[in-house]
């Protein structure tokens, strides 16, 4: 099944090859669609999957700050999702 990331009326990531971890699919970086993704020195940390770093969206002029996030180095019981993005704050998913 493919799965699709839409944000501000465009397509943003679609892959058929997502990891669904706590209800959030996990897409290749590979599938996300180039130049949307900005760099962000936002940082969290997940007690089993690690440090958790962010990008701001930017997709038709418009700017969604730390809307995606990606782990590059979990913790072992979270390896599959290593360098994998995932979204949030209004990115519709499905």
């Amino acid at each position: 099944m493919t799965v699709r990331a839409v944000w501000n009326g465009e397509v943003i990531a679609e892959s058929d090859d997502t990891v669904v971890v706590e209800g959030n699919h996990y897409f290749p970086r590979a599938a996300v669609r180039e130049g949307v993704l900005g760099d962000s020195a936002t940082t969290t940390v997940c007690p089993w999957k690690g440090t958790a770093h962010y990008h701001t969206l930017t997709v038709a002029g418009a700017e969604n700050r730390d809307a995606a996030w990606y782990y590059p180095e979990p913790k072992s019981a979270a390896a599959e999702i290593r360098d994998r993005i995932a979204f949030w704050k209004g990115v519709t998913v499905g």
